[in-house]
């Protein structure tokens, strides 16, 4: 019989030589991409990842040119790297990504000390200010540029994208000029047969109920009120009792499709533009939103076609959405928006692609020659968290 002490340690060696391998693979894979980049003569432009590499979005940029050839991006010569010591010093690379709730995780524990001017420093999240406030004064006039979910950011990663029935991307973003519901056309009959199909009032899919936005308790009181209707609503994962594994999830969204007529797109926190795929659930799938959270949903769809959570109480909710299933023209109505509007997942194209568009942007020799410098990020990300923590105001300056 193998003594556990020994087998622990095999395993831990192991474990060492699988990460140096891999390691070693990802810096082996970057010096043949340095090799072929010359040999073809394409002209490099350098991002250095100060953060982890394996976190999102940094976990999505790869290595090397990887990610902007994979998803065949216009742009492609952007070579992604977490080894400071790549180029001759740090000021020769283009720009540096920070990804910004790291320094909330794990403490602020260096920073570049070489800098020139051209240098982009981008600040990049997608996860919610709510949960990871920067007040760092360290950051005062620090970062070029923001890459994130909310719409005023220099370089966007909203997580949807909408598209009019031309082709054009025309948001989500701060000011938009939508049709009005009585005004647009009504819906035909084989949308009409899918939504004629439906049989339960709402779903909601979730996996973390201690979120502060308070939703889990928002969802319970909404299916309680919806129980007095004869009515149900069905909470999958660890918060319900219905199961949605992860790995069903195409399985679960075919049955909200199918047999759904709501879905609670509630956010974990409330920040402004802090809008996720929970949406894309609703509108992908035939199912009317009820939303929860701290964005302007006015940015990102048109009035009318949406329930609120943030603006009914509980029991005006219930009631609207029991009348709605009884009277299917009006929950028509809430489906108009198929002739005028499509939907996507933001890197469902390269159009959209954050990705794409970054590498796009430090290519762009007018972009990148302008100076401009944060005052103070945390007024400008996370205001309602940082007004007592740092001084000045969140103005981005240009020179």
């Amino acid at each position: 019989m193998v003594n556990p002490k020994y087998f622990m340690v095999f395993v831990i060696i192991c474990m060492f030589f699988l990460l140096k391998f891999f390691y070693d693979m990802d810096y082996s894979v970057e010096a043949m991409d340095l090799q072929n980049s010359k040999r073809l003569n394409v002209s490099l432009k350098h991002i250095l990842v100060w953060t982890s590499l394996e976190t999102d979005p940094m976990f999505n940029l790869k290595i090397a040119r990887k990610a902007f050839i994979e998803r065949a991006c216009p742009v492609t010569n952007c070579f992604v790297t977490g080894n400071r010591e790549l180029l001759q010093n740090m000021s020769e690379f283009d720009v540096i990504v920070f990804h910004a709730p790291e320094f909330v995780q794990k403490g602020v524990r260096e920073l570049p000390q070489i800098r020139k001017p051209h240098q982009k420093y981008i600040f990049a999240s997608m996860e919610s200010a709510a949960y990871y406030p920067i007040c760092n004064e360290k950051f005062l006039n620090f970062f070029n540029w923001t890459w994130t979910y909310k719409l005023n950011s220099d370089r966007n990663y909203a997580y949807i994208s909408v598209w009019d029935k031309n082709g054009h991307v025309i948001g989500p973003k701060q000011e938009m000029h939508w049709m009005k519901v009585e005004d647009m056309l009504p819906i035909n009959d084989t949308l009409k047969a899918i939504l004629s199909n439906k049989t339960i009032a709402a779903a909601w899919f979730v996996s973390n109920c201690n979120a502060p936005s308070g939703r889990t308790s928002v969802a319970k009181k909404l299916q309680a009120e919806l129980q007095k209707y004869g009515m149900q609503l069905d909470i999958y994962g660890k918060c319900g009792t219905m199961q949605c594994p992860r790995s069903s999830m195409d399985e679960c969204l075919r049955k909200l499709r199918t047999d759904y007529y709501f879905y609670l797109s509630f956010e974990n926190s409330f920040s402004e533009d802090y809008v996720t795929e929970k949406l894309l659930h609703a509108l992908d799938n035939y199912a009317i939103p009820v939303v929860y959270g701290g964005a302007n949903y006015t940015r990102f769809m048109p009035d009318g076609i949406y329930l609120s959570a943030n603006t009914l109480t509980i029991k005006d909710l219930a009631k609207k959405m029991v009348d709605l299933i009884q009277n299917k023209e009006l929950y028509y109505e809430y489906f108009k928006w198929h002739n005028h509007y499509i939907y996507r997942d933001v890197v469902a194209s390269v159009t959209t692609d954050p990705y794409c568009k970054l590498c796009e942007a430090i290519n762009n020799e007018e972009i990148m020659s302008q100076t401009t410098i944060y005052e103070n990020i945390g007024m400008w990300w996370s205001p309602e968290k940082c007004q007592t923590k740092t001084n000045g105001s969140s103005n981005k300056k240009s020179g």
